[in-house]
């Protein structure tokens, strides 16, 4: 090898290029893989998109893909695009070890690369930056390229047209994805789309692995959700002041304001919830000793004040990951090298980045979409062995425990849909995300919040196992035996033993917990107002639990509910019409589940 890789065709490379049977010798591929990898070498189209769920392997079979068609002389040469630089790096290690060179610190108009490298790895807002320069380098090879998360072609107009623009000449293009797409009316490049049963062109993979099939293969965990409500205060730009609980019916407006206060450091919500989750952290460390925890967090500021109180609570220092850089990518590698506890990080942890030995999580952010939030349950879902439970606490909103209702659910990319009202909240911190992914920062300006919180107080709601909701009668307050019940759950458990387990508990604290005679100093302690509170609250839990569930309108299940258990309205029902609903729609999850 005496010049350039530009100067050379891939034949003369020599050394450079590892023999095939090298990539089979240290690699073995799991069964879905290999199917999918079969299937592309049968068909070997110019397009390909894979869908498999976080954790899955996906890197593993585009790797492959790319030892096969560079070893069969199909290709010359591999060009990987990511969504982060961190990731870009992440693909190279991988690569390497695939004995497949490929230079990370690559750059559009760069021009000539070692020899030595069979690829080249960029970002989507690198390749918007300058797709003509891909497109030429494109051009002079028979090219493989590799769209990782190939949604992000559609974060920003220019992004969907450099990579249009840039790799339109190259001979194969494989696309992969592990998140739901967003409905929208941009096509994704090199995607094709079919009309469906509505008639409004849906995304079509060529071969799609979901989380409910990587769970029953062992290739994934399950997931325990943990939900906390809690009483939340806040100042609004007028002035007046606001109190409503987080977890109960409240208007969109509302529902962002009490979540940016339940996420506020300085009330007491963050501070109850980041020390239930170390909780959990060290009972599933008394099983994998070697377990950690991620904190994602909407920004800089936050995310040091939750390491902060992580430190105070745990007495380890929690490392903090704040921005795309070289040293945030040293400092991911080295936690996932060692057994700390803790990693406290803004988004950029959220998607592709791989720590195996992520078994808790908190989902602290205001980032409430589909895509985001699939994303981020991935960093923890990854197997390693069998009987490993990802544990993951989320603030009680009915969109987020949706979304964790519906983890199973594939969903393909819907053309010709605007984003719903739903999501224009939200909208700004889709925008963050997607310049969080280009490299960039928010300004002061978008940083700063329409309202100021005053205070909030956190309180276990229920937790969330497979779409079904377990949960104590009543309220269970941060640090009672009931909240342990849960948090106590053993670090190694199967699927169905999970399930067995969260309905015996809730089983015994139910009988437990049988209304009896109050004694005579404390009858004034607990209103009926509040207590009639309790329960409709718990009661609009489990409905919106079942409404993400089975997707039955909330005021279907509540005249359901009235049909079978007798009574008037909830608003109006008296404890114990309330209680007979909450155990019935209790025995309809889970026979649903069972």
């Amino acid at each position: 090898m005496t010049g350039p890789d530009d100067a050379a065709p891939l034949t003369s490379l020599g050394p450079a290029w590892p023999e095939r049977a090298a990539w089979g010798t240290a690699t073995s591929l799991r069964a879905w893989q290999a199917a999918a990898l079969r299937d592309y070498l049968d068909r070997s189209p110019r397009d390909f998109l894979a869908v498999a769920t976080p954790g899955a392997g996906k890197t593993t079979f585009a790797l492959s893909v790319a030892a096969e068609l560079l070893g069969r002389r199909l290709v010359d040469r591999l060009i990987i695009v990511a969504p982060t630089e961190h990731l870009k790096m992440q693909w190279a290690e991988a690569a390497a070890k695939a004995g497949l060179p490929i230079d990370p610190t690559y750059s559009a108009g760069k021009g000539k690369i070692s020899s030595d490298y069979v690829g080249v790895a960029v970002t989507y807002a690198g390749v918007g930056v300058n797709p003509l320069a891909l497109r030429i380098r494109t051009e002079r090879f028979r090219t493989l390229v590799i769209l990782d998360e190939i949604h992000h072609a559609g974060d920003a107009l220019s992004w969907g047209e450099g990579v249009r623009e840039a790799f339109e000449p190259a001979t194969r293009r494989l696309a992969l994805t592990g998140t739901p797409f967003r409905s929208d009316v941009n096509p994704i490049p090199f995607v094709t789309y079919a009309p469906g049963p509505d008639g409004v062109p849906r995304s079509v993979a060529d071969y799609t692995y979901g989380y409910a099939q990587a769970l029953a293969d062992h290739v994934v965990r399950p997931v325990l959700f943990l939900a906390y409500s809690g009483e939340m205060q806040w100042r609004t730009r007028a002035g007046d002041e606001v109190a409503a609980s987080l977890g109960e019916p409240l208007t969109k407006d509302l529902t962002a304001q009490a979540l940016r206060t339940a996420l506020d450091p300085q009330g007491s919500w963050m501070p109850a919830v980041l020390q239930a989750a170390d909780k959990r952290l060290s009972e599933v460390r008394r099983h994998v000793p070697d377990a950690g925890g991620l904190v994602i967090a909407t920004d800089q500021d936050s995310a040091r004040a939750y390491a902060k109180l992580l430190k105070s609570i745990s007495g380890e220092s929690a490392t903090i990951v704040l921005s795309d850089e070289k040293a945030a990518s040293k400092r991911i590698a080295e936690f996932s090298a060692d057994d700390k506890r803790w990693l406290v990080a803004v988004r950029m942890v959220s998607e592709g980045v791989d720590v195996p030995r992520l078994a808790v999580g908190v989902y602290a952010t205001t980032t409430s979409t589909p895509l985001f939030f699939a994303q981020a349950v991935g960093r923890f879902v990854r197997a390693r062995s069998r009987g490993e439970i990802a544990s993951v606490f989320l603030p009680s909103v009915p969109r987020l425990l949706g979304f964790a209702s519906e983890l199973e659910v594939e969903r393909d990319h819907v053309l010709g849909r605007k984003v719903s009202s739903d999501d224009d909240i939200f909208a700004a911190e889709d925008d963050l995300l997607a310049r969080a992914q280009a490299g960039e920062s928010a300004s002061a300006e978008e940083q700063a919040v329409p309202f100021e919180a005053l205070g909030s107080q956190a309180r276990f709601d229920h937790a969330l196992y497979d779409g079904a909701a377990f949960g104590h009668e009543g309220e269970v307050h941060v640090g009672s035996e009931e909240e342990m019940d849960f948090l106590g759950i053993p670090g190694l458990l199967e699927p169905a033993q999970m399930k067995e387990l969260l309905q015996q508990r809730q089983a015994s604290r139910g009988r437990a917990r049988k209304p009896r005679a109050p004694e005579p100093d404390t009858v004034e302690q607990v209103t009926t107002h509040e207590q009639l509170a309790v329960l409709r609250r718990e009661l609009n839990g489990l409905v919106s639990a079942w409404n993400h569930r089975t997707g039955q309108p909330h005021a279907i299940t509540h005249a359901a509910l009235r049909k079978e258990c007798g009574g008037p309205a909830a608003a109006i029902a008296n404890a114990e019409q309330l209680r007979a609903r909450i155990d019935r729609i209790r025995e309809w999850a889970m026979r649903r589940t069972s």
